[in-house]
């Protein structure tokens, strides 16, 4: 007879993320014959500056401790640099470049948390130099975090950031040999990615929030659209230019209220690559969360769903 069984963790990932009126938490897994599913979604209101009871609450009706939990750094809690690839082994490869944010960063780098995101050279292309993503963020803010899914007794395995969260849904709508650029909104900006073979190969923040999008002066909305065209235009030209041997398929749009419709109709006459919004029922299976059908939780949600879709294991 057995009589300590230790609880077996539940498949998937759950994603805690800090909004600025509360905290979600999404679970999901994934099948190899089937969409990813939606297992659990829920939302715990709080002030910003008193989080940790709403935190500490969510641990416990939710038993987080039976579940691999992720969460997202914020807007302002880290930067994201675009760096050469340094020609040293693979266990020297933080220190170097470590050294070369050094002069990069808005803080000093001794008190920088680092990770790196590769970026897939061609196949079959000469050896040459490459990009990477740097990821930094202050010591004492992952520190913070880490400190407050201790306090609530989660099991947090992982930090992530918007831009790999988005990547992740982002890679679910990849045709077959074609990269896919997304767009989506909420109250921080913009964010453009461009994924290829589940790989994040651009990422860029627009200055635009959601709620400019949605303003309803029809000049000023004019406006904004104008500005998105033209970010988008030279972002996806210097794409082009760097990436010449991903072909993009289309650019999606994530979810967003219908007061910003019609962004998509603007986009699709001015840019050269197909225009079309997300349809987040096309890849993941939303029948036990009915809640997640409408258009303004698919967008208030949007990058929690794609934090819940992590597979990898690296650690920020």
């Amino acid at each position: 007879m057995r009589f300590f069984i230790k609880n077996k963790e539940i498949d998937g990932w759950m994603a805690i993320n800090f909004l600025r009126d509360g905290i979600s938490a999404i679970h999901i897994t994934r099948s190899p014959s089937a969409l990813p599913a939606v297992q659990l979604m829920a939302f715990y209101p709080a002030e910003k500056e008193a989080v940790q009871p709403a935190l500490e609450k969510l641990a416990k009706e939710l038993h987080t401790q039976r579940y691999r939990c992720t969460s997202l750094l914020g807007a302002g809690e880290y930067q994201l640099l675009s760096v050469d690839a340094p020609a040293v082994p693979q266990d020297e490869l933080k220190t170097a470049i470590r050294w070369r944010l050094k002069d990069m960063l808005d803080f000093h780098v001794d008190d920088a948390t680092i990770d790196v995101v590769d970026v897939p050279v061609e196949k079959n292309a000469p050896a040459r130099n490459h990009s990477m993503y740097a990821v930094a963020a202050r010591n004492q803010l992952i520190e913070q975090r880490q400190g407050m899914f201790v306090d609530a007794k989660i099991p947090l395995k992982a930090i992530d950031i918007p831009e790999m969260a988005q990547r992740n849904l982002s890679a679910l709508l990849e045709p077959e040999g074609r990269g896919v650029a997304m767009l989506s909104f909420d109250d921080d900006g913009g964010l453009l990615t461009v994924t290829f073979s589940g790989e994040l190969y651009l990422a860029r923040r627009l200055d635009v929030t959601l709620a400019q999008l949605s303003q309803e002066d029809g000049e000023q909305r004019h406006a904004i659209h104008d500005r998105i065209t033209l970010e988008l235009q030279r972002s996806l030209d210097h794409f082009d230019r760097q990436y010449h041997f991903i072909p993009l398929a289309k650019l999606v749009l994530g979810p967003f209220h219908m007061r910003a419709a019609g962004l998509q109709e603007y986009l699709a006459s001015n840019l050269y690559v197909p225009v079309e919004k997300m349809d987040l029922e096309s890849v993941l299976d939303l029948s036990k969360v009915s809640e997640l059908r409408s258009a303004d939780a698919q967008q208030r949600y949007f990058l929690t769903l794609g934090a819940a879709l992590r597979h990898e294991e690296k650690m920020l």
